[in-house]
């Protein structure tokens, strides 16, 4: 934390960016700022009033400490609109999450409360009543409320931290995803309009996320070829390249392009398995338009796919497959589970999934290079040798 030099009072940085002021009164004692600021400068400016309220003999140590501190409201919208991950704003699909948290769930508590307010046994009977049928969405909410109580701590706002509900933060899921099998996968494919049949594939044999899959684009994928003895061209290998995602914006209420993935570990480079890669070809052939920039899966009017649009093929597929439970979501899932069966090794896994790591050590291990191609290999074995290819 930096401190600034004054001739009357001092100045420091939070923690958290803002800036808090103090000074010495003429009582001999310690005051400082009622709040906190956002510019240097406005900290400065409220030294300078005091000062020249002791100068003209109107400062009252009565009064000196005495203005409340912010509403959480204001304060919590104030933090989402500044609140910054690794340097960096949140994402946009966090932002919305997050704003969707404060106004259904959080903010008709303790949104008129002033920030010292807040108790250890409100917040625990907020919590106790919070949405017993959504234990997630519970989740997300404490740990929303505890975060933004930790910034008003960091700021000095309050003496401490009233989210104390121990295991709060944290929740269980009710139900195991059950990955489709490759039986099922293929059934769903064939089920699927021709232009959504790679989609499809490469939700289910390259994990990817329906956000990456909405934004690819032409250039983003990769074919090799190789020339045989007689000149001819044979289509030997290829992946898709992952970096950028569509996410709901919803201010704008429409889909718009995230310039880098889910995190820094999404974007990466998957290797398409050689049974797929026959269907790649053909869709770039027939569904996708001749320029770089051209979307491998738009809308039928253009733009974004989006969940809607697809779910009317998905859903008569999923049933062709006898899988009325499975989301397209799934699929990803499904990726996941295939994947680990060829072999690959956790952090191979972590590499093709674009997942980040969960623990310090893990951030140090890095998955051999070339090995998603093996693997991508791998899962072109797990297709019994009968199975005609599909969507092709």
């Amino acid at each position: 934390m930096a401190r600034g030099r004054r001739g009357f009072g001092n100045i420091r940085k939070l923690p958290s960016g803002r800036y808090q002021a103090r000074y010495t009164g003429p009582d001999g004692a310690e005051h400082k700022a009622p709040t906190t600021f956002a510019a240097r400068i406005d900290a400065e400016a409220f030294l300078t009033d005091r000062r020249r309220e002791i100068d003209r003999g109107l400062w009252n140590p009565h009064s000196a400490d005495t203005t409340e501190t912010p509403m959480f409201g204001p304060f919590a919208d104030e933090w989402l609109r500044t609140r910054l991950v690794r340097g960096r704003p949140l994402k946009i699909r966090t932002r919305d999450h997050y704003r969707k948290l404060l106004d259904l769930y959080i903010l008709p508590t303790f949104g008129a409360m002033h920030l010292d307010e807040i108790t250890p046994a409100a917040v625990r009977k907020w919590h106790a009543d919070l949405l017993p049928d959504a234990p997630t969405m519970r989740a997300h909410s404490y740990s929303l409320l505890r975060t933004i109580m930790s910034s008003a701590y960091s700021a000095e706002l309050i003496e401490s931290n009233p989210c104390r509900v121990e295991g709060a933060g944290t929740s269980r899921r009710r139900s195991r995803t059950v990955p489709a099998t490759v039986e099922e996968l293929a059934t769903i494919v064939d089920a699927m309009p021709p232009q959504y049949q790679f989609l499809t594939l490469l939700a289910g044999w390259c994990a990817l996320r329906f956000g990456e899959l909405a934004e690819l684009r032409r250039r983003d994928v990769t074919l090799e070829y190789e020339v045989d003895g007689t000149g001819r061209r044979r289509l030997v290998g290829g992946f898709v390249s992952v970096s950028r995602g569509a996410v709901w914006d919803a201010s704008r209420k429409a889909y718009v392009q995230q310039d880098s993935a889910k995190s820094e570990a999404g974007t990466r480079d998957v290797h398409i398995p050689p049974h797929v890669l026959g269907a790649a070809e053909r869709h770039l052939t027939e569904f996708t338009g001749p320029t770089a920039d051209a979307l491998l899966f738009p809308a039928p009017e253009g733009g974004y796919l989006t969940p809607t649009a697809l779910y009317r093929h998905f859903y008569p597929a999923r049933e062709a497959a006898g899988r009325k439970d499975l989301r397209f979501h799934d699929l990803r899932h499904t990726g996941a589970v295939l994947a680990a069966a060829t072999g690959a090794t956790l952090a191979e896994l972590q590499q093709r999934l674009g997942h980040s790591t969960v623990s310090a050590a893990m951030r140090y291990q890095h998955a051999a290079k070339g090995r998603d191609r093996k693997i991508a290999e791998g899962l072109s074995r797990l297709v019994d040798r009968d199975t005609p290819t599909r969507g092709e």
